[in-house]
């Protein structure tokens, strides 16, 4: 004799992400009639995709830029390492870009995280947290890079997008100016075409689009 099919409902489920109303799970004595339900549940690629209007995918615990970069501060003052970066994405990643001028070690950065986990503790729970170097040949963020690279090989992209290379010869004191030995054509008496010569262009930081470390190979 045919049963007419059990129905239950249970809500185990709720305290996962994205999924608030309650699983509905119909059975019969008949195999082929075993199934899951839910409204918005979507079973897709490789796995289960919760998919809900009312998903909201920003962490449950907000943390702020100036929190990060405080507790950051604090665990430099304990070397020679400064900060470049703090980024917090739209994903729930927390991005920390740190330099020295003898390069960042990884030994370096797993302490730096450890010091933020203890100093933040709970606020980072809904978090992602990487922490680097802020990369060789990537643009110059705050003046102590642009220090750190004097006497060394850089690249500048000037604010009407030329692209100038040569040599970091000084940083103003306020930060604000960096002064770059650049190697071109010039016009010299008694000669009657151009000869190359190294000539000094100064140039204020607000005002190049990028300035980086020039990566040769010889």
């Amino acid at each position: 004799m045919h049963r007419t099919p059990e129905v239950r409902n249970f809500a185990a489920f709720r305290g996962m992400r994205g999924l608030q109303k309650p699983l509905i799970l119909v059975f019969s004595n008949r195999q082929e009639d075993f199934k899951f339900r839910q409204e918005d549940i979507n079973f897709r690629q490789k796995g289960i995709n919760f998919k809900q209007e009312e998903t909201n995918k920003i962490p449950d615990t907000m943390i702020t830029k100036e929190n990060i970069t405080a507790a950051v501060n604090e665990w430099l003052q304990n070397g020679d390492y400064f900060l470049v970066d703090v980024e917090i994405n739209a994903d729930g990643r927390i991005v920390i870009e740190i330099d020295c001028a003898e390069g960042v070690w990884i030994e370096d950065c797993a302490d730096l995280s450890r010091h933020l986990q203890e100093t933040l503790g709970e606020e980072l729970d809904d978090y992602e947290l990487e922490v680097g170097s802020a990369g060789i040949g990537q643009p110059f963020k705050v003046v102590q890079q642009y220090r750190n690279h004097i006497g060394k090989q850089i690249e500048v992209m000037t604010a009407d997008g030329k692209k100038l290379q040569g040599v970091m010869k000084s940083v103003s004191d306020d930060g604000t100016q960096f002064t770059a030995t650049v190697k071109e054509k010039q016009h010299v008496e008694g000669k009657k075409r151009p000869v190359m010569a190294e000539v000094d262009h100064t140039f204020a930081i607000a005002d190049v689009k990028y300035c980086k470390y020039l990566l040769t190979f010889k």
